[in-house]
């Protein structure tokens, strides 16, 4: 009987196992598109996701990455409070018409304009009388009077002639407008009513990433992290708005984890994606549930311990092809999460049946990552680590113990906690856009070779061949020293 389990184990494989085999193609790498959907209204320009990790996504580089087409995952650890505060710079980022408008009315003083704009950093101010806006004053109508004392009243110098615009409406019209009535900012109205304004400058800004993942209101997308059971903290991103709330557990088949989730699906409207799993069984168990989306990966991170410390896992392949049988007969998006080192193993995992990709390594060196850049033997570096390393368990909020169903209790010694990851640092890498720009550039390349015009053909087409060790010698650079590191290809090993 137990030996019928080894003779009979199936084998599992993982990225450095295979190689995606070369088509016949008239696809050409420029040409390629790399849009993919993760769920209602969803919708990403590039497969990528960064990790839901303490080092690695907060309020900063979501931006960033959202501006690549891609959506960051604000991590956990820190009170409920702070990451409700984290999803809200995202969704206030850059966006496109102001709503927290501040404005005067026309008896005001020029010195009270004055102030009121040196508090607030604005250069402008809508004048209003009840709910009608009646003129329009700016930063240059007030200064040459300011030197002469400042006893004039805003009507006297306010533009009454305002251009205003009605919602909804595009940057690109928004522009125009403003463009042919030579103005610097125009007030919003809906409904013949004052809800926000845009400046040039803000849509000058919006167009400048014109490759960013954003809402139907043309907000950044962005997700947050919740522990299995914190049905509290879901509801408060959810209303923060968050647009995909991410289920965080080390090991989401738990059977408890998967009876919440319908909970959670419950008194949520974000999207609902469910993690980390690695197996076909546990995709049918939350599918079943009503879940959105899934992830999956048990232990093939760079800094996981979970496969030596419990003798756990699921090589990475093998559990996103099993996975993905399951979610693509449902149309539920896969999102692989970890061990990826290269461009070449996010090809790899979309031939395998996911949809997008999560990153923590490869995202944690990065500008916008947390944390400083420290500098040791002359290189550049940045703090790495798991979250279910000791210091995540025992640092921040605690939100690496319940994510390994484990407790951090008063007064206990960090020898009583069992952590499943390690701590470390990762070498700098640039801004996320110059690691974006080379990660999606391998990627393009690999749907070339595949003959894959997009994503959904990339799945469909995409064959591996199986290598051996030997194989991935050949694959790598080999007999020479390398003397000029390529930015695609860093020497890890």
């Amino acid at each position: 009987m137990f030996s019928k389990k080894i003779q009979e184990a199936k084998v599992g494989y993982t990225y450095d196992d295979f190689l995606l085999s070369p088509n016949s193609s008239f696809v050409e790498a420029k040409s390629v598109s790399t849009k993919v959907s993760l769920g209602n209204d969803i919708n990403l320009n590039i497969p990528i996701v960064s990790a839901a990790m303490d080092t690695v996504t907060e309020s900063e580089l979501a931006i960033a990455i959202a501006r690549e087409g891609g959506i960051g995952v604000i991590h956990r650890n820190i009170t409920l409070e702070e990451q409700v505060e984290e999803v809200k710079k995202v969704k206030m980022a850059e966006e496109l018409t102001i709503r927290d408008v501040v404005t005067i009315t026309p008896d005001s003083s020029i010195e009270n304009v004055q102030n009121i704009m040196d508090n607030e950093s604005i250069s402008g101010l809508p004048v209003m009388e009840g709910d009608a806006i009646v003129g329009i004053i700016s930063k240059r109508d007030v200064s040459p009077f300011l030197k002469k004392g400042g006893e004039k009243t805003v009507k006297e110098i306010m533009t009454s002639d305002v251009v205003t615009i009605e919602e909804p409406i595009t940057s690109e019209e928004a522009l125009d407008i403003a463009y042919e009535n030579k103005v610097e900012r125009l007030p919003v109205l809906r409904d013949g009513k004052l809800v926000g304004i845009v400046t040039i400058k803000d849509i000058l800004n919006h167009s400048q990433y014109p490759n960013a993942t954003r809402d139907k209101n043309g907000k950044y997308l962005v997700a947050a992290a919740t522990g299995p059971f914190d049905l509290d903290r879901a509801m408060a991103l959810d209303e923060a708005g968050a647009d995909i709330i991410s289920v965080d557990c080390a090991h989401a088949h738990n059977m408890n984890v998967v009876k919440f989730a319908e909970t959670m699906k419950d008194n949520i409207d974000a999207d609902l994606c469910v993690g980390n799993i690695a197996t076909a069984e546990a995709a049918e168990d939350l599918i079943s549930r009503g879940v959105d989306g899934l992830k999956v990966g048990i232990g093939p991170g760079s800094m996981c311990t979970t496969r030596i410390v419990a003798g756990v896992g699921v090589p990475q392949l093998t559990a996103i092809s099993d996975v993905a049988d399951i979610a693509s007969e449902n149309n539920i998006p896969v999102i692989a999460d970890g061990g990826l080192r290269y461009s070449g193993d996010i090809a790899k995992a979309i031939g395998a049946g996911a949809d997008a990709v999560m990153l923590g390594n490869l995202l944690a060196g990065s500008y916008e990552s947390p944390g400083d850049v420290v500098v040791m033997n002359g290189k550049k570096y940045k703090q790495y680590r798991g979250m279910g390393s000791m210091g995540a368990m025992t640092g921040g909020f605690g939100g690496g113990a319940d994510r390994y169903f484990q407790e951090i209790k008063t007064n206990m010694k960090h020898s009583k906690l069992v952590p499943e990851g390690v701590e470390g640092a990762v070498p700098y890498k640039g801004t996320v856009n110059e690691i974006v720009f080379q990660l999606v550039g391998g990627l393009k390349a690999s749907m070339g070779y595949c003959g894959a015009k997009d994503i959904s053909e990339m799945k469909e087409k995409a064959e591996f061949v199986r290598i051996t060790s030997s194989g991935i010698k050949e694959s790598h650079p080999h007999d020479l020293l390398i003397t000029n590191e390529s930015p695609n290809y860093p020497f890890l090993d």
